[in-house]
């Protein structure tokens, strides 16, 4: 391996862009990568990076499981640790983790460039491991939250990490459906802690057993990462060439490898181990795809899917259907609607997927909206109001829900990626806390009929702000999408 890096080392040779005589050897070796390393048309084996994506994916398993874990056990929660009837110790309980995933998300981006993405997904399973365990044993309200914002912690270093894992270890013609896993992942750890959940009114104290579960898939997690690749993206970054490509022979085999290299070496400029400084992501040539990105998950946020998952169970219940029905309803439609877009991904492309999905979820939103008002007799109001929820949530894990966490991190440029993704991924948790925080006190003054419509609203601004600015980037390397988005000097 050493003598082969030793006759190619020049190939992949990094060069300092701000030397312009150097520019002249970047040239060269491009032309030679071009006329040398031509892409095979044959696409490289899927099954190689296959098994590193799916352990990398037991983070949004987590993910799911502790956003959904404590909505059945609530009550035997309160009732154990005595804080029964107190409303406000209730929603701290299921709100805090959002605290501690804004902490996380907002370092995310630092420490994945820092120590790595396989021990970034380390230190995410840690937290959870830490906070799962003091949750499960603890005998006051105190303890639970502490947990809990450990637990959140942990969850706001997860997506980042994982959107860009996806992105960096995976075959171009898979990356769509290797990205959909991730949202699929998140619909198996929400109807998991449905599952586990059940028992909880029948045995005493199960809900323990609800949060001391999860300590499990954390632990593989983190015990996993151990046997899988790092990123060969950031590994060429901290100029370990040769780890980078033999990385690369591991993921996509021998023959591929050295056409991705080529298009590293295309794109490095010599300058990405320079601090990226916040301000290069907030205006500048850095601007218009970080604006994209935040854009993305604010509008996916404020389309209502949150409002619909905390009002579902009240919609079924005036339906006569029990809570626990109507949220293996809402799981299944989540998790079919995933599936589906885990086949169509690289078929249709991100922006098809993105863009039919907020044009039909705006659509569900004005039968929900026509179902809460007086237009309709009970009867029909009522099929309006389910069949609308349902629709929704399906069409959203469609495109809205899995494909922001995929496009990011591809039209993101490799030396702001993982800080850029921290920065919209914070912005995502700061709006899915006011909505859960704003959601029934706006019902309250304004009316699910109103309420609704506004959330149409956001859904047809989603749709043109997706046709104006979204490009596609079905089957398209790293290197190709950013000289599309931004344009070398």
């Amino acid at each position: 391996m050493w003598a082969h890096y030793r006759e190619n080392s020049s190939m992949y040779k990094r060069t300092p862009s701000r030397e312009s005589t150097n520019m002249t050897d970047v040239e060269e070796n491009s032309s030679l990568l071009g006329n040398g390393l031509e892409k095979e048309t044959s696409n490289p084996s899927w099954k190689l990076s296959l098994p590193h994506v799916l352990v990398g994916t037991l983070s949004s398993f987590l993910f799911g499981y502790h956003l959904g874990v404590v909505n059945e056990p609530l009550e035997s929660i309160s009732v154990d640790l005595g804080f029964r009837g107190n409303t406000l110790a209730e929603g701290l309980v299921v709100s805090i983790c959002l605290g501690g995933a804004l902490i996380g998300s907002l370092f995310s981006g630092w420490i994945a460039d820092a120590v790595g993405r396989r021990r970034a997904f380390q230190l995410c399973a840690l937290p959870m491991i830490i906070g799962a365990s003091m949750s499960a044993a603890t005998n006051n309200l105190f303890g639970m939250l502490v947990g809990r914002l450990f637990v959140g912690t942990g969850l706001g270093l997860g997506p980042p990490a994982v959107a860009l894992y996806v992105t960096e270890v995976s075959p171009a013609f898979v990356r769509g459906t290797y990205g959909a896993l991730i949202q699929i992942a998140t619909c198996l750890g929400i109807l998991g802690a449905l599952l586990i959940g059940i028992p909880v009114k029948e045995i005493s104290g199960w809900w323990r057993v609800c949060f001391g579960a999860s300590t499990i898939p954390a632990g593989i997690l983190a015990l996993g990462m151990v046997f899988c690749a790092e990123s060969p993206h950031w590994l060429y970054k901290q100029g370990r060439i040769a780890e980078a490509e033999a990385t690369f022979e591991r993921l996509l085999g021998a023959s591929e490898a050295k056409f991705a290299m080529s298009e590293l070496s295309k794109v490095d400029r010599g300058d990405d181990t320079d601090t990226v400084k916040l301000s290069e992501l907030v205006r500048g040539r850095h601007f218009k795809v970080v604006f994209i990105g935040s854009t993305l998950f604010a509008l996916q946020q404020l389309s209502g899917i949150n409002a619909v998952f905390y009002f579902s169970s009240t919609v079924f219940k005036s339906a006569g259907v029990p809570s626990d029905i109507a949220n293996g309803c809402i799981g299944i439609a989540n998790l079919l609607g995933s599936i589906i877009s885990m086949v169509l991904m690289d078929k249709l492309g991100r922006k098809v997927l993105l863009f039919w999905s907020f044009f039909s979820m705006a659509i569900s939103m004005m039968l929900q909206a026509i179902g809460a008002s007086s237009i309709v007799s009970n009867p029909g109001a009522l099929y309006l109001s389910v069949g609308g929820m349902l629709l929704f949530v399906f069409t959203f894990a469609l495109g809205a829900g899995p494909v922001p966490s995929l496009l990011l991190p591809e039209i993101f440029p490799s030396r702001i990626r993982a800080k850029a993704m921290a920065i919209c991924m914070s912005v995502h948790w700061v709006i899915n806390f006011f909505v859960g925080l704003l959601f029934l006190r706006l019902l309250e003054k304004l009316g699910a009929q109103l309420l609704y419509s506004i959330f149409a609203t956001f859904c047809v601004m989603a749709v043109i702000f997706v046709k104006r600015n979204v490009i596609e980037t079905k089957g398209k390397s790293l290197h190709e999408i950013e000289i599309a988005l931004l344009p070398q000097d």
